[in-house]
């Protein structure tokens, strides 16, 4: 995974050579992804240039894992994907539940 502590601290976005780099990618790579995984929608300069904020390249990241390091396909990584973000709802559910729960306690 990438160490995002690596990233440039004055620069919060990312062009997309500076995040290929960073991900050890071809910039093409990156434009392919953004046709496969819907998450994966850069913002844009008026100039069309594509920026990529630092939850864009936790998710290139992730994505990377899943299709070279745990060799799935794109479909496999897309499932794989989804329902990470279905359980983090989940989990974010319950986290705020048991916060309203200690609220109800201390008061």
């Amino acid at each position: 995974m990438v160490n995002l502590y690596s990233m440039p601290a004055e620069k919060e976005n990312l062009k997309i050579g500076q995040a290929a780099e960073l991900l050890e990618l071809e910039p093409y790579v990156l434009r392919f992804w953004e046709s496969e995984f819907p998450q994966l929608r850069p913002l844009r300069t008026p100039k069309g240039q594509r920026l990529y904020t630092p939850e864009h390249i936790k998710i290139l990241s992730r994505i990377k894992q899943l299709l070279y390091k745990d060799r799935l396909t794109i479909e496999g990584a897309k499932m794989r994907l989804a329902e990470e973000a279905r359980m983090a709802g989940i989990l974010q559910s319950i986290k705020d539940e048991l916060q309203q729960i200690k609220n109800i306690l201390k008061s």
